[in-house]
């Protein structure tokens, strides 16, 4: 531990798991770090435990904290969001100087972090909000890290963050994404891709337990081949170990001790309400957070259990066929839900002019968080090679894939239906694909029905300008622009 009397080159505050692993992680990497808590005892803890790691300053109060950073100095927020976030940063700022910098490290709402960086900017200080992904062992060992906020803020701020990311390939999971709430509002899409992707590969393994009757140790052992192939990736690895886990009290399978409804946080729910307000699709990401809610309705489906199902197919008899017909929808439907996820970002970026480039995105998505993938390579590969891809399911290579892929992912989705097996996310992405190919959409009726009731006019396929018909009269057509 450094002493007193050292400069930091960076301050972290807010030491519970996340904050206390990226201090060490700066640490380890040669930075003396200022630590602060509001529970000292947080911070003595640290201390006691790993010391070791590098250099760290233990401070007990923000004046104390603030004077221990080098200039510009650079302090770390690591606390819940929301008021808490603000209470701190407030008590920060006033002891800080202009061209200080503040980070905020924590999920925070985008259009929180768009206000925060407004309102330090007036009063001289550098705000960046920093979307870090990778959980607890990515914090200590290499995140992906999304910096918004001013471009001056990132030459001093950069190196440190940098060289902390995961790397791959030479090359840092970090980079900065742009101006204000960007940062943030990337990590938010980036969870609504995690929580599409979590949402179909529990849908795949249920096929293979309610279709196939598998348990869950036979999946365990699926999922470990495909984590060699195309669907490589940290969910599906740790898909297989959570599948071979057996619970030492029970000897089951732990997933099956396991309550079924999943909890969550709240930024699938920001990712789906940002899409709407943007008017974007996203609709497995939808899926996926409709479907948690659904699962926490825990006494709803408890008194509708006995239900009806009808009259139900017979599952398949061939598991190698279906098992490889679940494997190309698992792909054709990670291809939709990033699509969609990228479409989202594009749209922000147009409405709040942050110009931000999707082939950054892809790479440092490729190490360190939680949606890290093989296909991310191609996903890079594919905005490097046409930067203003109208869909990433035009790009060639996906294009191909889903080509292949589209008989089994049919195949999945309609004995899933026979079967009487939700597949939300499977069913929404492949319906996705069908109405952007669709070369009529019943759209057409909508707007006519919306006309009809509230002479919200139209337009024709066959000439310029808004139409209204007059409905509540003769019925003729007028030209309203």
């Amino acid at each position: 531990m450094a002493s007193s009397t050292a400069r930091a080159q960076i301050g972290v505050t807010g030491l519970a798991v996340m904050g206390s692993n990226i201090a060490r992680n700066f640490a380890k990497h040669g930075y003396t770090v200022a630590l602060h808590n509001r529970s000292v005892a947080k911070t003595d803890a640290l201390l006691a435990a790993h010391g070791g790691d590098g250099d760290f300053i233990r401070t007990e109060t923000v004046a104390e904290f603030v004077a221990a950073l080098e200039k510009p100095r650079r302090v770390l927020i690591m606390v819940k969001a929301g008021d808490a976030t603000d209470a701190v940063i407030e008590e920060l700022a006033a002891a800080m100087e202009p061209g200080d910098i503040i980070i905020d490290g924590g999920n925070a709402l985008y259009t929180d972090t768009i206000r925060r960086e407004a309102a330090l900017r007036e009063r001289g200080l550098n705000f960046v909000g920093a979307g870090i992904s990778g959980g607890e062992e990515g914090a200590l060992n290499g995140p992906s890290i999304m910096p918004g906020g001013p471009a001056e803020s990132y030459e001093s701020l950069g190196p440190l963050l940098e060289s902390i990311a995961a790397q791959v390939d030479g090359t840092p999971c970090c980079t900065h994404i742009g101006p204000d709430g960007s940062g943030h509002f990337v990590k938010m899409v980036h969870n609504g891709i995690e929580y599409a992707d979590m949402q179909l590969i529990g849908e795949a393994y249920h096929l293979f337990r309610a279709a196939l009757d598998l348990d869950p140790k036979q999946i365990a052992d699926i999922f470990t081949q495909w984590n060699s192939g195309d669907l490589e990736s940290y969910l599906v690895e740790i898909t297989a170990e959570v599948l071979g886990q057996v619970d030492a009290k029970t000897g089951k399978p732990l997933v099956d001790v396991i309550v079924d409804a999943a909890e969550q946080k709240g930024t699938g729910r920001w990712t789906v309400k940002s899409a709407l307000d943007l008017g974007i699709p996203v609709t497995g990401i939808a899926e996926a957070v409709f479907a948690r809610a659904l699962s926490g309705s825990r006494a709803q489906r408890a008194a509708a259990k006995d239900l009806a199902a009808g009259e139900l197919a017979a599952k398949p008899t061939d598991i190698v066929q279906f098992t490889e017909d679940i494997r190309q929808a698992l792909y054709a439907s990670k291809v939709v839900a990033y699509a969609q996820g990228f479409d989202q970002i594009a749209a922000g970026s147009a409405e709040y002019g942050w110009d931000l480039t999707p082939g950054d995105l892809a790479t440092i998505w490729r190490g360190g968080c939680i949606i890290r993938a093989r296909f991310l390579n191609r996903i890079k590969e594919a905005y490097e090679t046409d930067p203003a891809l109208p869909s990433l399911i035009l790009d060639p290579y996906f294009r191909s894939a889903i080509e292949t892929a589209i008989d089994s992912w049919r195949r999945v989705v309609a004995t899933a239906t026979l079967l009487g097996i939700p597949v939300p996310a499977f069913a929404s992405s492949l319906s996705y694909y069908d109405a952007l190919r669709a070369e009529r959409l019943p759209a057409a009726l909508t707007q006519a029905q919306r006309d009809f009731f509230g002479a919200h006019t139209y337009e024709r396929v066959d000439a310029e300008g808004k139409y209204h018909t007059l409905w509540s009269e003769d019925r003729s057509e007028v030209r309203t622009s």
